[in-house]
């Protein structure tokens, strides 16, 4: 009988031919006896091709006779378009800020790349939800809003490309796509900044006005400008003498000289 050959798979997401050690492995591997300075330095050289990706990673491990094998996998549809535009990450606000401008044509790379594992049914569909992803990164494709470009798709303006698999970008193209993000990214700089200005200036202003009207309300039991004081709490009151009282008064004065 054939002894069972007993293996480990240990999935992860790393940076291309920059893995460092750390608990997601150690954790995983080190109880086994598994000499992880091997292990990362096997995935970095594996990986180098990737550098500046995250790149998912497979290690099939035999923990019996302490071999492994790394499997790597092609990086996200997000990386590969960030490694395209040159970005570490995307924009935190896609709709109004804009990281990059690529040509469609390495959106059919891109696509290419990674149909084995989209769900599209063919390179126009694949080639939609990577400028899906576009939209939600803050990139723009052709000088154009990504939505637009999915528009462009639709309506057949693309399909020369796509059905060519058309990948290379002439210098010229690029050269204007980046003349026009340079324009496009000075403007957004510019109204950023303004905002920001104009958000300080009213912060500032309301903290003046909070300011002017803690000064003009009178301490608790300030003295007047009279000079007498403020009366004690809970301190009675004197009323002037009513004039039937004074009256009563002078007619007891007046009985006590009769007498």
């Amino acid at each position: 009988m054939k002894e069972k050959k007993i293996k480990m798979k240990v999935k992860l997401m790393v940076e291309g031919g920059k893995m460092q050690p750390g608990p997601a492995i150690s954790q995983q591997l080190g109880p086994m006896g598994i000499n992880l300075g091997k292990v990362i330095s096997t995935v970095n050289d594996v990986t180098k091709g990737f550098v500046g990706m995250k790149v998912p990673i497979e290690i099939d491990v035999n923990p019996k006779t302490k071999e492994f094998k790394v499997s790597v996998f092609s990086p996200p549809v997000a990386e590969l378009i960030k490694k395209e535009a040159g970005l570490e990450k995307g924009s935190g606000q896609p709709n109004t800020i804009k990281m990059g401008n690529i040509a469609f044509e390495r959106i059919i790379a891109i696509a290419d790349m990674k149909m084995p594992d989209l769900l599209a049914k063919d390179m126009k569909a694949a080639a939609k939800l990577v400028v899906g992803s576009c939209v939600s990164l803050g990139i723009l494709i052709d000088n154009k809003e990504a939505k637009e470009i999915e528009i462009d798709i639709n309506h057949g303006k693309y399909d020369k490309e796509i059905k060519g698999k058309i990948m290379d970008v002439s210098a010229e193209k690029k050269e204007k796509l980046e003349k026009f993000f340079a324009v496009r990214k000075a403007k957004q700089e510019k109204e950023i900044k303004a905002k920001e200005e104009a958000k300080a200036a009213a912060e500032a202003e309301a903290a003046k006005a909070a300011a002017e009207t803690g000064a003009a309300a009178p301490a608790a039991g300030a003295v007047a400008e009279t000079g007498a004081a403020a009366p004690a709490a809970g301190a009675k009151k004197e009323e002037p003498a009513k004039k039937g009282d004074a009256k009563k008064a002078d007619s007891k004065k007046a009985d006590a000289k009769k007498k």
